[in-house]
């Protein structure tokens, strides 16, 4: 059961995007992987507005590494977890390759214009510190699911508009592995 459950993550979209082999990528580290220089402003938004979700993410996950109360969900929440820790060092890489800020202006409605969504909120991430232990999978659950919809929105974003090749086959995998995810989490709430 559990390699059903792991599988979506690890065969779809787990860790970083497959980068060409090459001798300049081969063994690099994900950081180090370099995105193409054709980028343009929707590129650089979806990505930076990326890092922040991706850091609001590592804090749900790691609360339901720590607290949550069926092992699959605590196998789902490590591997989620991982993936997303890789997708983040990539991301920042490809800022920094740039010459771009990773931190981007949290503002609720600075990004509304682009179409971004606002992200999980502080108090609800904080939710997850304090919710009673029997409890807690019901509100990860509820709070997550919004959480990786909203990063399927997000990768619209470059889909719509962005020009780097990379960033888009990286909003395609973030689109496929968070319905994955998401599949995963409806039916962990149906037991």
């Amino acid at each position: 059961m559990i390699v059903a459950l792991l599988a979506p993550l690890l065969l779809g979209a787990c860790g970083t995007p497959a980068a060409p082999e090459s001798p300049s990528t081969s063994g690099t580290a994900v950081a180090e992987i370099k995105a193409a220089q054709d980028y343009n402003d929707t590129d650089v938004m979806f990505l930076q507005m990326f890092v922040h979700h991706q850091r609001q993410g590592l804090q749900m996950t790691a609360a339901a590494v720590g607290r949550a109360q069926d092992p699959e969900l605590r196998t789902l929440a490590e591997a989620v977890r991982a993936t997303e820790q890789d997708e983040l060092k990539m991301i920042e890489g490809w800022l920094r390759g740039w010459g771009k800020p990773t931190e981007v202006d949290t503002a609720p409605n600075l990004h509304a214009d682009h179409g971004g969504l606002p992200g999980t909120g502080p108090a609800e991430i904080e939710s997850l510190t304090t919710v009673a232990d029997a409890e807690f999978d019901t509100a990860f659950l509820s709070l997550f699911l919004a959480h990786q919809h909203n990063a399927m929105e997000l990768a619209n974003l470059v889909k719509d508009g962005g020009r780097n090749a990379d960033t888009m086959a990286f909003g395609e995998r973030v689109r496929a592995s968070r319905q994955g995810e998401i599949q995963q989490m409806l039916r962990l709430m149906s037991k």
